[in-house]
């Protein structure tokens, strides 16, 4: 791409991620572009309420150590923080990588090839640098039995900082609000094993999409009507990449493309924060590159395991697979304020999860 890529869905920064935010002096922008919401509704197919969270009471409930934030949002926060300060080329691809004892060889797809000191590959779930350095994607990434699509319209729904969500066994439509309520964002989920399609046949995928919601109630139709004015369309896998090793030399991964944990578990954007911090950390303090990747592995390995394993309840909580899973859903999250507060259920699980890491001095 020419520039950065915009769209996406609501991010969390939870836990020892918003201990990053803070050091790198970015707290206050963050909290300014937080999400806002304030309810969660679950709807039954003609619209009516079966519970409603108050989010503000949840995330109070929580200690004050959760921001919801649009994944734009954040993208232009950190890079406006850093682009005075580093080079930045867009419109270019990584298509060779050649390591040496002292440097990494890399070859792009535009201009004379360059040799670098470390290279680290942030560039996601399919990430080409892990292609290139470790083999194919099949090796490493695990599908989780889910697919989702996001993609903004018009607030369709009139709704007021509020998110609702409908579900069906196995699927899932749900719409929230962004930019003060003149838009939305809508969320699409479906159980499914791995289907052989295309990443980048967008047609391909707004058919299967089609396919899969026809005859769902609620505004489903009227959301998929929408899809085909949508600029910031998404379709993926959700999947979870797991590798024996996140460094081969002088080439390392970082974020979705060495542990992406999955949207179900709501971790994907804290796990990259504290993971490039400590990695910054031991790049910094450490004798040599070798000792750097295998002291920041050796040391934040076992929180990203711990992180992952959220994924099954996260698709639980939003894709139950059956009526009955749904009815049990919804008695669960009648209670999340008050099992926030205890620290119990699954909030309390991935409020544990997130601080089970400690950041250097």
């Amino acid at each position: 791409m020419d520039r950065l890529r915009t769209g996406g869905h609501a991010v969390d920064i939870r836990g020892t991620a918003l201990d990053v935010i803070d050091r790198m002096g970015l707290g206050d922008a963050v909290r300014d572009a937080r999400t806002r919401i304030l309810t969660l509704s679950a709807v039954r197919s003609d619209g009516r309420s079966t519970y409603e969270v108050a989010l503000r009471q949840l995330h109070d409930g929580r200690g004050g150590r959760e921001v919801e934030i649009m994944r734009d949002d954040l993208v232009r926060i950190l890079f406006d923080a850093v682009a005075g300060d580093v080079e930045v080329v867009f419109g270019n691809a990584i298509r060779s990588v050649t390591q040496g004892e002292t440097s990494v060889g890399v070859g792009f797809d535009r201009g004379p090839s360059r040799e670098f000191d470390v290279v680290i590959g942030a560039d996601g779930q399919h990430s080409a640098l892990r292609a290139l350095t470790f083999g194919p994607e099949r090796d490493y990434a695990r599908h989780l039995g889910a697919y989702l699509s996001i993609y903004t319209v018009d607030n369709l729904l009139n709704l007021r900082d509020q998110t609702m969500l409908y579900n069906e066994p196995g699927r899932a439509a749900a719409v929230f609000t962004v930019r003060g309520n003149a838009r939305a964002k809508v969320v699409l989920l479906f159980r499914s094993g791995r289907i052989g399609i295309d990443n980048a046949d967008q047609r391909a995928q707004c058919d299967l999409l089609g396919r899969r919601f026809t005859g769902m109630g609620w505004e489903t139709p009227r959301l998929l009507e929408a899809l085909d004015g949508a600029y910031d369309y998404y379709f993926d896998e959700m999947a979870q990449v797991r590798m024996p090793r996140w460094s081969s030399g002088r080439v390392g991964l970082l974020g979705d493309a060495a542990f992406g944990p999955s949207p179900m578990s709501g971790q994907g954007t804290s796990l990259a924060l504290i993971g490039a911090h400590l990695l910054a950390h031991q790049l910094h303090s450490a004798p040599d590159v070798a000792t750097a990747f295998d002291q920041w592995e050796n040391g934040f390995r076992a929180h990203v395991i711990r992180n992952q394993r959220l994924a099954g309840d996260g698709l639980a909580v939003l894709l139950p697979g059956s009526r009955r899973g749904i009815a049990m859903r919804n008695q669960t999250m009648r209670m999340m304020p008050v099992l926030a507060r205890l620290g119990s259920g699954f909030a309390g699980r991935l409020e544990r999860a997130s601080r089970s890491v400690t950041l250097p001095d």
